[in-house]
This record gives structure tokens, sequence and C-alpha cells, in this order.
């Protein structure tokens, strides 16, 4: 396989990740500060930064996914060549369905934070006392759980809505079925949850 269609596969197994998340181009490329126009020029295989590493967590955070994943998705799998080195992971090799698909970029423990909720806010979905884990930098999916770190150093725990340029819409504030806006100015970063640990 060359390099223009290497490239063009990646960018058909992106645009197959961001269809299974059912965002526009730019709403993807909003959760990263990119224009919908270029995040298209990745789902087309026009940008060959597509193959560094760090460039594929950073378009796959934004749709929640992973480079593993991003791999699996494009015609071949992992025969699809990136910086990475082109040898078979151990836990790669028997992968079948989905728990096996992220489990060998889990990232380091660093990667993942845990805290205590204080308040019912956001009973039933989770009450005081319950732990949450979650995940540095990984945007989340509507409706899931995320800690967003502010400017001013407050940390807010809410249900993701959505997102645009200008703001963010979460649920939670005081209750569930209770929205707010937040500036996007207004925020240093977004981790999505990605466990509740009830309180024993």
């Amino acid at each position: 396989m060359g390099e223009t269609s290497e490239a063009r596969a990646l960018g058909e197994a992106l645009a197959a990740l961001r269809r299974d998340c059912g965002l526009s181009q730019a709403e993807a490329g909003a959760r990263i500060g990119m224009t919908g126009q270029g995040w298209g020029l990745y789902e087309a295989g026009k940008r060959s930064s597509l193959f560094r590493p760090d460039v594929q967590r950073r378009l796959t955070g934004a749709l929640g996914a992973t480079p593993e994943a991003l791999m699996l998705q494009a015609p071949g799998g992992a025969e699809v060549s990136t910086d990475r080195p082109k040898t078979s992971h151990p836990d790669n090799a028997p992968a079948h369905g989905l728990s096996a698909r992220g489990r060998a970029f889990e990232g380091a423990a660093s990667d993942v934070r845990r805290l205590r909720l204080e308040t019912d806010e956001l009973a039933p979905w989770a009450s005081a006392g319950t732990v949450l884990e979650y995940a540095l930098g990984r945007w989340p999916r509507r409706g899931q759980g995320c800690v967003i770190q502010l400017q001013d150093g407050l940390r807010k725990v809410r249900l993701y809505d959505r997102a645009d340029e200008a703001e963010m819409v979460v649920l939670g504030a005081g209750a569930l079925d209770r929205s707010e806006r937040i500036a996007r100015s207004d925020v240093q970063s977004v981790s999505a949850v990605i466990s509740r640990l009830d309180d024993a």
C-alpha cells in the first residue's frame, strides 16, 4: 500500500469513527480548536501529519476513541503504517470486541485521575460519595460525565451535552435537568469520566 492510499485509508477510518459519534466535521474539529475544513483535509488523506502518533491521539481523542481504534477501523487493520514500528503488540493479537480494542491503549496511570462527589447534584447518575475516574484530556461524548477545569481554578463535574467554538452546554448545575452554558474561553480542560465507583 503506497503512502497516498495509506493516507486515504486512515482518513476514511477517521471519518467512520466520526460518523459513529454522530458528529459533523465542524463539530469534531471544534472539539480541538480546528475548523471543519481542516478536519476534512485529514479525512480526505491530504495531511501527511495524520501518520504522526501525537496527531492521531489528538484527533481520535476528540471522538472519545484511540489511535488503536483508528488502526482497527482502517482497511487492513493494523497493516496501515504509522511512525510506530510494525510489530504486533501481544495484547492486540487476539483482540475481539470493544473491550479488547482499547486494552493496549489504556494509557499510563497518570492519565487517569479520581475524585469523590460531595453532593447529590448529579443523582441518580452519581450521588454523594461516588468516586469518579476520569481520563485527562479525553473529550466526552453526549450524555457522558465530564470534569471541567476552569481557568479560575474551579472544577465542575457535569454531564456533557454539546459544544461549539464559543461555549459548551452541560447538565447537572444543581440537578440533572438543569443546563449550564460555559464559555470556552473560561475552560482550561475537559476530561471524560470513564468509570463510577460507588462508595463502599
